[in-house]
């Protein structure tokens, strides 16, 4: 058996998974991340302590997870490493080897995804030189969405800007690839009809299948759009940027108010973690998570019409796959669509947690097991 490495790099956190090679899905062999890189930055290792590490960037982090993870091969050959791509462009909507010239065309999109791109391509340089005869295959996020119809995949623009790539490329794909997988999978009548995934984190976004395509998806030509998130806005009226730059902001300022203070810990003002705002008291908090409910039910429904209807809604991601309360009160108000939440499945965080003629479902996401099929399938 030949081993495959999957890299998920982040703005300050590398996620990691060692798979083994055989028949079948690869095998689970490791999972852990590296955390608070440029800082006090520790490695985890599913199953054991956090260990302190020196990780000034994503490179020496790399470095640091190739330290570990290669006692923990026994002697067997890396044949391949999976990167997590967060922007693929136009261009990418199929896995795809990481030669000189597919770097170069990524290290142009750059601008599209400032807070990812950099560091996904400073992930795959670390391990090229780590692994030099290993096949590297990037995976990109925005792939699953790239065969959308015209009318959910463009702006309102004149129709050049479309054809140069100011497009509606949505986000979260890896996560979508494996929730319409396991529908597939599971809930085979499901998967054929038309379902709502809301893979809600830090980041999060809504994606609307049919037959288990994207049809459509709340995200558009950046990160920014669709959902209030953990620190960026969500939807956002452009009249405001132009406002704030006629007030003298700079591109970098605003580019620091859109990713990194606004969303919920902007509108708090205490912070982005869903579980403190549910713990607090603060009237502040409250306002928060008012707006981020009633921001995710007007988006859930705005899927539904893109559908044409609704037959399933799918909570996935860090948030949706453990907050209860959030899905408790998404669902309220929902009922002309169907959705009925069984609080008692929901509390006790069963797969199946709805009573209504729509299903409701939590199936957590595995975007390392989507990456290192796709490595699987290149080696």
């Amino acid at each position: 058996m030949s081993a495959i490495l999957t890299l998920n790099a982040g703005s300050s956190s590398i996620k990691f998974s060692v798979y083994l090679t055989g028949d079948g899905d690869p095998e689970l062999l490791h999972v852990g991340q590296v955390e608070n890189i440029g800082g006090a930055a520790e490695l985890k290792l599913a199953g054991n302590k956090p260990v302190s590490i020196d990780a000034t960037d994503h490179e020496t982090a790399v470095q640091a997870i190739l330290t570990m993870v290669e006692p923990l091969l026994e002697g067997r050959k890396v044949a391949g490493v999976g990167h997590r791509i967060v922007h693929g462009g136009p261009d990418f909507g199929e896995p795809a080897r990481l030669d000189p010239a597919t770097m170069e065309a990524l290290e142009r999109l750059v601008p599209l995804a400032p807070l990812h791109q950099p560091h996904n391509l400073s992930a795959v340089l670390a391990a090229q030189v780590a692994f030099p005869h290993a096949v590297q295959i990037g995976c990109f996020d925005t792939a699953f969405h790239r065969r959308k119809p015209f009318v959910n995949d463009a702006y309102g623009l004149p129709l050049h800007y479309y054809e140069q790539g100011v497009r509606r490329y949505g986000f979260h794909g890896l996560s979508y690839n494996y929730i319409a997988g396991e529908l597939r999978r599971v809930h085979p009548d499901l998967a054929k009809g038309r379902v709502v995934v809301a893979h809600l984190g830090n980041g999060a976004s809504l994606c609307g299948l049919l037959d288990g395509q994207s049809i459509a998806t709340t995200m558009g030509f950046s990160a920014l759009d669709g959902l209030v998130m953990g620190t960026r806005p969500g939807q956002l009226d452009p009249g405001v940027m132009l406002y704030l730059m006629d007030q003298g902001m700079s591109s970098a300022e605003l580019t620091r108010l859109l990713y990194h203070d606004s969303g919920l810990k902007g509108l708090s003002g205490i912070g982005n973690d869903m579980r403190e705002l549910l713990a607090s008291e603060a009237p502040e908090a409250s306002l928060a998570l008012h707006y981020y409910l009633a921001r995710l039910r007007r988006e859930i429904g705005s899927m539904a019409a893109a559908l044409g209807g609704l037959d399933g809604l799918v909570f996935s991601g860090g948030v949706g796959e453990n907050a209860t309360d959030i899905r408790e009160r998404v669902v309220e108000g929902l009922g002309f669509l169907g959705l009925s939440l069984d609080q008692t499945a929901n509390r006790q965080r069963e797969t199946r947690i709805g009573n209504g003629t729509a299903e409701i479902l939590v199936i957590p996401t595995n975007e390392e097991l989507v990456i290192a099929r796709s490595v699987a399938d290149h080696i």
